[in-house]
């Protein structure tokens, strides 16, 4: 049995809170570099280039990508062989978000309750996600979700009779309504499959999949390449002011489901979809 103390997630955690909001990882940087090399429109250009700026400015000076630092969404892979000591983990993570949004000068965008909207002023609590895995280490996965792209997601209980067509329309459907609002180029996450709340939080774990790594799944991976290509041809462009290049990359998770339900989520997020991984 391995023993892990708080006090190492609090710090890690603190450490990615600020590193996901000034800093963008390797594979969207990749991806947004392709991005200006794909792209027709001169507009579309140009937008694409101010886009680069801006993350270029945001790493040389330290300071957030986007005023938007969002909310904090955190997967924990925990080793079953793992011991946590000196407190309780889920304190532990929320106190790492706490000092990450307070000592990296994020903005604070969490309210403590959805109705009478009174901000917390520390960016708590985040929305976690456990899983128990082998091993004795803890894997956090990191991403900072801005409601922009947020507010365009949406989740669908769809027929079985709908078939895999049915759910590429959704998906596609989905992506054109959001148009400039989830602030294009996005970063697509899919779930299909599991229940109502399963499909959710795997199109949201779908994002933080490097951009350009394919699922494992023969058909899967084929329904990637072809909804990329598809949204691509809807003309939205970067920052849905026309052109080729709308979405950076499509990434799909499946489940087994219902016989009677065919459950699918859309989890949209803009051009920097921010994402940082640790393992401690």
């Amino acid at each position: 049995m391995r023993e892990i103390r708080c006090t190492e997630i609090v710090d890690t955690i603190r450490e990615m809170c600020m590193e996901a909001a000034c800093f963008l990882s390797d594979d969207m940087k990749e991806a947004m570099n392709q991005a200006v090399k794909e792209e027709v429109s001169s507009l579309g250009k140009q937008v694409l280039d101010s886009l680069n700026e801006n993350l270029e400015i945001a790493e040389k000076e330290m300071i957030p990508i986007c005023q938007d630092t969002g909310m904090a969404v955190i997967f924990l892979e925990i080793g079953q062989d793992v011991h946590i000591t000196g407190g309780f983990l889920e304190d532990a993570v929320n106190e790492g978000v706490r000092r990450g949004y307070i000592d990296g000068y994020l903005r604070k965008s969490v309210v403590r309750d959805p109705l009478d909207r009174v901000n917390t002023k520390d960016n708590t609590p985040a929305i976690i996600h456990y899983s128990i895995v082998p091993g004795d280490q803890i894997k956090i996965t990191l991403t900072p979700k801005g409601f922009g792209s947020e507010n365009m997601s949406r989740i669908m209980m769809l027929k079985p009779a709908d078939g895999i067509e049915g759910v590429k329309k959704a998906i596609i459907e989905t992506v054109d309504a959001a148009g400039p609002n989830a602030c294009p180029p996005v970063v697509v996450g899919v779930g299909i499959g599991g229940d109502f709340e399963k499909c959710a939080i795997m199109a949201k774990h779908a994002l933080t999949r490097p951009a350009g790594q394919h699922s494992e799944i023969g058909y899967v991976k084929q329904m990637e390449t072809e909804l990329l290509e598809k949204i691509n041809k809807l003309g939205i462009g970067p920052g849905g002011l026309g052109g080729k290049v709308t979405a950076l990359a499509v990434n799909i998770e499946t489940y087994p489901t219902h016989i009677a339900g065919l459950p699918l989520a859309v989890n949209m997020c803009c051009h920097v979809n921010r994402h940082s991984v640790r393992i401690i």
